[in-house]
């Protein structure tokens, strides 16, 4: 369940680095609904342009995954064998809400949630020669 952002409503004497932490990642579908124009329409598209690209025995990368609505659009719109999405986030308490969307939508085509920085991850190919299809949403 999503709640209302309200994190910054109250003035604050001291600002600190800014982190995705529990505070944030509970109320992250609204933060970003109201940060980004646009962004159910480009969560769709994402669904869209993997069903159009994905092709079987291939890993869709979801390069900080946060709550997990990319790689969910992703796993609804594919069903071609072989294929695997690896969502990756560096935020603890992004990862672990992630999984639970994850787990909560059941379908066919595996998904690892991975907590760790995107640029340590090796990017692999399943198969020599298929193509891979990566995206990030802000």
């Amino acid at each position: 369940m999503s709640h209302r952002d309200t994190l910054f409503s109250a003035p604050i004497a001291s600002l600190g680095d800014w982190t995705f932490d529990e505070r944030v990642a509970e109320v992250f579908p609204d933060m970003i609904q109201r940060s980004v124009p646009g962004y159910s329409n480009i969560i769709s598209m994402i669904g869209m342009l993997a069903e159009r690209f994905v092709q079987p025995n291939t890993q869709v990368y979801d390069l900080g995954c946060s709550l997990g609505a990319a790689t969910l659009s992703v796993r609804r719109n594919i069903s071609h064998p072989g294929c695997r999405i690896i969502a990756i986030d560096n935020s603890p308490a992004m990862v672990e809400r992630c999984r639970r969307h994850i787990d909560a939508y059941k379908a066919p085509t595996p998904v690892e949630v991975i907590e760790g920085d995107i640029r340590d991850v090796t990017i692999e190919k399943r198969l020599a020669g298929d193509p891979e299809l990566y995206y990030s949403v802000p």
